[in-house]
């Protein structure tokens, strides 16, 4: 009897271990890590506006002075195919489209994605004029490689084309105003000689 007992708690005990270590474990482990208080990164809600500013500044650098008042002024910017007859918007975070200047005919959209893989903060969008800058570069460096990679559509799949034609006219009123203002700087500029030009 007494052996018979002795082997009833023997089996309890190796039971109610079996069910209270893990949880006091638990316990210890949680208190632990209370105590250890890891590093934490405070959210600073200038980083977006801020990383922005630096951006435009990285794009200012990189483009010429059209193509920066171009994206200053209209919020896009152009560039010429390598080919003959075609050129591109690239608008931030929004397909390239593909488009005839002389026709303002809509050729395609080209998807492509540049993610932000900074840490601690990375996310899936770089701001704004990185992600111009990023597009600026991938079809002035590789305009082939960047066109073969890119998810292709139909014009009007993710951008309007009514919006495109209207970005184009405000492109070739831009051009007129821009061409007319350095005409009449180069005009109020004087000539070798140091005369005013007539």
């Amino acid at each position: 009897m007494l052996l018979a007992l002795c082997a009833t708690g023997i089996v309890v005990g190796a039971l109610l271990a079996e069910v209270v270590v893990p949880r006091i474990s638990e316990a210890l482990s949680r208190r632990r890590a209370r105590r250890e208080k890891a590093p934490t990164v405070g959210y600073d809600p200038g980083r977006e506006r801020r990383a922005e500013q630096r951006a435009r500044q990285l794009l200012r650098s990189c483009v010429n002075d059209e193509e920066w008042a171009m994206y200053r002024d209209l919020g896009f910017v152009r560039v010429w195919g390598r080919g003959d007859g075609y050129a591109y918007l690239i608008y931030p975070h929004k397909p390239i489209v593909a488009f005839v200047p002389q026709t303002r005919e809509l050729l395609n959209e080209y998807c492509v994605e540049f993610p932000d893989m900074s840490r601690p903060y990375g996310s899936a969008r770089l701001p704004d004029s990185d992600d111009v800058l990023a597009k600026w570069m991938a079809l002035t460096g590789d305009e082939h490689g960047l066109v073969r990679r890119a998810n292709l559509h139909q014009p009007g799949r993710q951008v309007d084309p009514k919006a495109v034609r209207r970005d184009l006219w405000r492109l070739s009123e831009w051009e007129r105003r821009s061409r007319t203002t350095r005409a009449s700087d180069f005009r109020s500029e004087p000539d070798a000689r140091g005369r005013p030009r007539p």
